[in-house]
């Protein structure tokens, strides 16, 4: 049964059970918890904490899933993979235990030919919680199944929380036997090679307190929960390796092409060789990820998630050269991938012009820093070796990992090739401590879940923030809670820094790319100063301020008011974010899909995928669209109404986002439509202008433009004016003229500094006859090695060197020469040896490694000339003497 089958049965079995149909989320839910969606609950997480009601009563899903914690693992075995999908059904509220316990018995040994899976009743085991007997006999009441198949375990295993006050419960795993060729019997007690787990069901019916120790099952469980609730998880693949007659995930359906077309570009085969294999699943496993990241709108970086995707793309191409194959790969497997899981995900063929992009561009940018980076790798090893060592520092390994994007594995690779280990141990402490910085960000974040228990709690009191941000910038509000650092206080005096939960706000709080508003409340002898603004939960603003004046309490009633001015600062910027964003697309088409934004007061930043190089021409064409649009006045529009509707409408949806059945759309004419929470412009123009200031690229497929509007766009022109003007006074030109005239004069400079050059040149090569006449006889071969004068670059000392050789006719020579540059303390070298010297056995690039450490660099060439560099000019003169020594031996051995 192909794995689309599973996922069609599992959605349709539950549909006729009253389930309500939800698509899998995007992997980049706003979760501060998550780097990505790695759970089926992970969408459905307010409903269970309660912080929204539930908009159906049981539902069910196939959701897309990412677990990264494993990375360096992925490969060495068939159990670790990065990406997943879970199929899940849930209940809020409705069905408990026993409905669960039906639904998924009923569906695993249903038959096939009636829409089940067919597995065999009396290879299924499950476990339950210790003290759930209720969960024991119901298997018992439902399935039938004997008690010697109903084992039991304690709250490691078998008792779920999301680690963070809130909902808890027991869970039962359903395990299938897969027979004695896997192991021992016993039921998964004993051995889980053998009993494979396929789903677990978690009952959600009890509350969990904070944690009291540092395990998993150290927190007190405070009572039952007002709602029983259940949370399903059936691994899908693991059920295609049962229904398949596969060992591993890597042999089903949607895994195995990956590795085929690894196969055929290799030329290796899988199964044939041990290394070659882990290097076959690291590309099969990272492969469907990194396409279903890029498909999500994750863009390969140097920072949190950009960072994971460029760690896994980067494996896959060193995982492939490994195998042999130096040609681009990422397009290839992005293909299979997609033709794969298209079925599933449709997405990725109508994506996929720009998740081929992406990758495309990551491999050419990679391909680039491997060898930049291997520079790096030699300069370590190098310091390695001289120092007396063996080992590789673990902060080199550290600084490749980090700074360059090399896996631990490639630095073990490539150090083994010169004869080095790595100091894995003090590479994993720095990871260790890199990974504790992360997580002390990740605690820091503004609306971390471990941080929200007050929160939930004012929430579940009052109710949520109402904000009329959108029509009035004023309000009478009152004080429903007040917390400093975190903690719930009765009241704060001046100059405290508080949060401020008020009934009703006009202060838009940060989101979709639009900072926060600032501004003051005020209040019978007290005054704050708002700072900042965010969803604590989704529903409740928390107001960062400052106590000005005065003291404030719970139930204080204030007066809020936002800043107009840079309200309307950031509308504009906002407003011209959805412009600039509609005409990139008019230009580039759909493929031009918006990774990120930022709208301050008086300016944007628009961050879009580009599907190629993006033209200064067309970013021009860019601005002078919005622009002549502006000149229209249309009325902006914001609208609710269903996700259906705008879809209908033609409504521009960002990657990442989640939007529920409710969506409010911003109409700018027919040019813009989005869907938006922010906060906008009446009419377009109260814009004014546009002005592009910045166009750049900032990462793999990923390109910024800034943009300046109303008064400091009109500020920019003006400065831009008057520099204009100063030009034009100063080269006594029209405007116009000036890039000519400027031209002209750049091409005058050129031209002087290549005739400086030349008489440089000309210079040096009159020392040549000099250089040559101070030769010193090494067992018959003639040998040139000095330092010349400082500052002689390298085209005129691989000129000199060459001249030097000439003047050896009939004699084998070698001629070496080192130059340095005092001010970046770098040193070039190059070596020649004539033809007569190469029939004796030396070649110029044989002989650059037996010096060239003694500069601190590396070079290399072909047998008649060599060059390279380094960063140690004080080396040039043990370099001359071991570069003779080297000399002596060959010619003597030769």
């Amino acid at each position: 049964m192909q794995t689309h089958e599973i996922n069609n049965r599992f959605i349709e079995h539950f549909r006729n059970t009253g389930h309500t149909v939800v698509p899998s989320a995007s992997l980049i839910l706003d979760d501060p918890n998550l780097l990505f969606v790695n759970a089926g609950m992970v969408q459905f997480k307010p409903y269970f904490l309660g912080e929204v009601p539930a908009p159906y009563p049981r539902a069910t899903s196939i959701q897309k899933c990412v677990r990264t914690a494993d990375i360096d693992e992925v490969g060495k075995t068939t159990r670790h993979n990065t990406f997943f999908q879970m199929a899940g059904n849930f209940s809020f509220g409705d069905y408990f235990k026993e409905g669960a316990i039906e639904h998924a018995w009923q569906l695993i040994t249903a038959s096939q030919d009636s829409g089940g899976y067919g597995l065999e009743p009396d290879r299924i085991w499950v476990t339950v919680y210790n003290n759930d007997d209720e969960a024991a006999r119901l298997w018992n009441k439902v399935a039938g199944l004997p008690a010697e198949r109903i084992q039991r375990r304690g709250m490691d295993d078998n008792f779920w929380s999301m680690n963070v006050p809130g909902p808890c419960g027991p869970s039962s795993e359903i395990y299938y036997d897969r027979g004695p060729a896997y192991g021992q019997e016993g039921g998964p007690l004993v051995d889980e090679s053998r009993y494979i787990e396929i789903w677990n069901l978690v009952f959600m019916q009890d509350q969990r307190g904070e944690s009291t120790g540092p395990g998993k099952s150290d927190f007190s469980v405070l009572g039952p929960l007002p709602a029983q609730n259940i949370d399903t998880g059936m691994g899908v693949e693991r059920v295609a390796c049962l229904l398949q007659g596969v060992e591993n995930v890597y042999e089903t359906d949607l895994v195995r092409p990956v590795i085929n077309m690894a196969e055929e570009l290799s030329g290796r085969r899988y199964g044939a060789d041990p290394n070659d294999d882990v290097r076959f699943r690291v590309i099969a496993d990272h492969a469907r990820t990194g396409v279903l990241l890029v498909s999500d709108g994750v863009t390969p970086s140097n920072e949190t998630r950009g960072y994971v995707l460029r760690r896994l793309l980067r494996r896959i191409v060193r995982s492939t050269r490994l195998l042999g194959v130096h040609e681009p790969v990422l397009g290839e497997f992005a293909q299979v991938v997609r033709d794969a899981m298209a079925p599933s995900y449709p997405e990725l063929t109508t994506e996929f012009e720009r998740i081929d992009s992406v990758m495309r561009n990551e491999e050419e940018a990679f391909l680039a820093t491997l060898s930049a980076g291997s520079k790096i790798f030699d300069m370590a090893a190098t310091e390695t070796r001289r120092a007396g060592s063996t080992q590789l520092p673990g902060s080199k390994a550290f600084q490749l990992h980090d700074t360059y994007g090399f896996p631990i594995d490639l630095t073990l690779e490539m150090a083994a090739e010169q004869g080095l280990s790595v100091d894995e141990q003090g590479f994993r402490d720095l990871m260790s401590e890199q990974r504790r910085r992360a997580k002390e960000d990740a605690r820091a974040r503004k609306t971390a879940h471990a941080d929200t228990s007050t929160y939930r709690s004012l929430l579940d009191e009052h109710g949520t923030t109402e904000f009329i941000g959108y029509t009035d910038l004023q309000a009478q509000s009152r004080v429903l809670g007040l917390l400093v650092n975190g903690a719930p206080v009765p009241a704060a005096g001046e100059g405290s820094e508080v949060e401020l939960i008020l009934d009703r706000t006009p202060f838009y709080a940060e989101g979709g790319g639009q900072i926060a508003d600032t501004g003051r409340l005020v209040g019978p002898g007290v005054e704050l100063e708002v700072t900042d603004v965010q969803r604590a939960v989704p529903g409740l603003f928390a107001h960062r301020a400052r106590v000005v004046a005065g003291e404030v309490g719970v139930d204080t009633k204030l007066e809020a008011g936002v800043d107009v001015d840079r309200r309307r600062a950031i509308a504009r910027s906002h407003s011209a974010t959805h412009l600039v964003h509609a005409a990139v697309r008019s230009a580039y088409g759909k493929r031009a899909a918006q990774a990120g934004s930022l709208n301050s007061p008086g300016r944007m930043r628009f961050d879009f995928t580009a599907p190629s190089a993006v033209s200064a021409p067309v970013m021009s064409g860019v601005e002078e669209e919005v622009n002549e649009y502006l000149q229209n006045d249309v009325e902006v529009q914001a609208y609710n109404t269903t996700m259906d509707r705008a879809m209908e409408l033609g409504a521009v949806a960002l990657f990442g986002e989640k939007y529920g059945d409710q969506v409010r759309v911003v109409d700018m004419g027919d040019y813009s439509r989005e869907l938006c929470g922010g906060t906008h412009v009446g009419s377009i123009a109260q814009l004014g202008v546009v002005k592009l200031v910045s166009d750049s690229s900032v990462g793999s497929g990923v390109h910024r433009v800034e943009a300046l509007v109303g008064m400091d766009a009109m500020r920019y022109i003006s400065k831009e004016h008057m520099l204009v003007n100063q030009l034009t006074e100063q080269f006594k030109v029209r405007a116009e003229d000036l890039p000519d005239r400027i031209e002209g004069m750049v091409t005058r400079l050129r031209n002087a500094e290549k005739e400086l050059q030349q008489l440089r040149v000309a210079q040096v090569l009159q020392s040549a006859g000099e250089l040559a006449g101070r030769s010193v006889d090494v067992n018959g071969v003639s040998l040139v090695a000095e330092q010349v004068p400082d500052g002689v670059d390298g085209n005129s000392l691989r000129a000199l060197t060459g001249e030097v050789r000439g003047r050896f006719a009939s004699r084998p020579c070698v001629v070496a020469l080192f130059s340095a540059d005092p001010e970046s303390s770098k040193v070039s070298f190059v070596v020649a040896v004539n033809r007569d010297a190469q029939d004796r056995g030396l070649a110029a690039g044989k002989l650059v490694p037996s010096f060239a450490e003694h500069v601190g660099g590396r070079g290399g060439g072909k047998a008649d000339m060599a060059q390279g560099g380094g960063s140690e000019p004080a080396g040039i003169t043990a370099a001359v003497g071991a570069l003779r020594r080297e000399l002596e031996q060959v010619v003597a051995h030769g």
